[in-house]
């Protein structure tokens, strides 16, 4: 199995403690340091949800509503997405990551879209379901980048999904537009097991984020581990251990050190870090 570092913390990052910083670099520390019976908890931590992460393809989906008049739309707006193996099925684009009032008029709204392997990505048909006042949409275009497999693809509309304009139609089948597809080397999955310790006022709700670097200064994005605030408020409590999946750049074999920290602001931000424990996982669990 790959090699799992260990990043030991056991200090605050808190603006009103210890050095007052927030954001810290840790450097990795052989296994023997760190105490044995803690293995257990990690183990028990493994679960089908993060296993079924791991081999899953995550789709980042921006959807860019056009600059007209009464282009945004408050219908409920779905996507779905086909490979040259299998399609993602209906999926809802509920919840922005940019904006609370999705689909407005010139803005760019971003999802994430989870889905078994679909293979190439081929099409895809995107729609509403034309309830609410305003429900006409003009859909400028979407691009959908799948990082696990180092492709980013943009799919050109430009048109009314509107029952009262150009053909009617509210839902549009799309291809990508060759010329503007972006290739890079695929992300990888890492494993990052977190333990907040257990002392008074340990926890956080703040957004906690990773930078992993591995030789020759390359390093990865900085990357939030929690997916929005609800998130932020379940994990990182008083002496807990937090597992999460998350797919970054490909550092190579060797983690030479790690940034951990968070964005600070809120109630309750100040986090004191007992340490880390990241695994790379080969993709499609190889």
């Amino acid at each position: 199995s790959p090699c799992r570092y260990y990043f030991p913390c056991q200090r605050w990052l808190a603006v009103e403690e210890d050095d007052g910083q927030i954001v810290r670099e840790l450097v990795p520390v052989d296994e023997a340091f760190v105490k044995k019976d803690s293995e257990n908890d990690g183990q028990s931590l493994a679960t089908l949800g993060l296993e079924q992460k791991a081999k899953s393809t995550t789709y980042i989906v921006k959807v860019k509503t056009g600059d007209k008049k009464n282009a945004g739309t408050d219908a409920n707006v779905f996507i779905t997405l086909y490979g040259s193996k299998d399609d993602t099925g209906i999926v809802s684009l509920k919840a922005s990551k940019i904006n609370k009032n999705k689909f407005e008029r010139g803005k760019v709204d971003e999802f994430t879209v989870e889905s078994v392997d679909i293979g190439d990505l081929k099409k895809i048909k995107i729609g509403h379901d034309n309830k609410g006042n305003s429900n006409g949409w003009f859909l400028e275009w979407v691009e959908i980048d799948a990082p696990s497999l180092g492709q980013c693809l943009k799919f050109p509309c430009g048109r009314w999904l509107d029952k009262s304009e150009d053909d009617g139609a509210i839902e549009r089948i799309i291809f990508p537009a060759e010329l503007q597809t972006k290739e890079y080397i695929p992300f990888v999955p890492y494993e990052i097991t977190v333990y907040t310790s257990d002392i008074f006022g340990a926890g956080t709700d703040a957004d906690v984020f990773i930078v992993l670097y591995g030789s020759d200064g390359i390093c990865t994005q900085q990357k939030s581990l929690c997916l929005n605030k609800r998130e932020q408020r379940m994990y990182f409590e008083r002496n807990s251990v937090n597992q999460f999946i998350v797919e970054l750049e490909d550092v190579g074999d060797i983690i030479e050190k790690i940034r951990i920290g968070h964005t600070g602001g809120g109630m309750n931000s100040g986090w004191h870090l007992d340490r880390v424990a990241i695994r790379r996982l080969l993709p499609n669990g190889k």
